[in-house]
């Protein structure tokens, strides 16, 4: 029993679930609030297709891996079936195509790194704090 314990969890295991401080990005005038928090904190964009399985891996793998606090930078989730026409216009805006899953870091008004699908858990975030 204790084998199958480990490998699937015990009735009375607790996960402690992480919890990341996502900020909902859902109307496009939060696009001008962002450049202009940016130029005093870091604002990054996590965009996720909520139908795709490579979306949720990378973010599965993105959640696990960050490390940071809402005074570390703002992290903002944008989901691309409930707002496709923001995601277009967050292309606009910073000057990025389009992909999905994307991440985009946003640091004094401008892009200064984006990536999609596994280049998105190569970022160093560290960098950009």
């Amino acid at each position: 029993m204790g084998l199958l314990n480990k490998l699937f969890g015990g009735a009375n295991e607790t996960k402690e679930e992480k919890v990341i401080p996502w900020i909902p990005l859902n109307e496009i005038p939060q696009l001008d609030f962002i450049a202009k928090k940016s130029m005093t904190k870091t604002q990054v964009v996590f965009k996720h297709s909520t139908r795709c399985g490579i979306s949720s891996m990378v973010m599965r793998q993105f959640v696990s891996g960050y490390d940071f606090t809402e005074k570390d930078l703002d992290l903002y989730y944008l989901d691309l079936l409930n707002h496709r026409d923001l995601s277009s216009e967050v292309g606009y805006k910073f000057q990025v195509l389009h992909e999905s899953p994307q991440l985009i870091v946003i640091k004094n008004g401008v892009v200064v790194a984006h990536a999609s699908h596994g280049a998105i858990n190569e970022i160093d975030l560290s960098r950009f704090v």
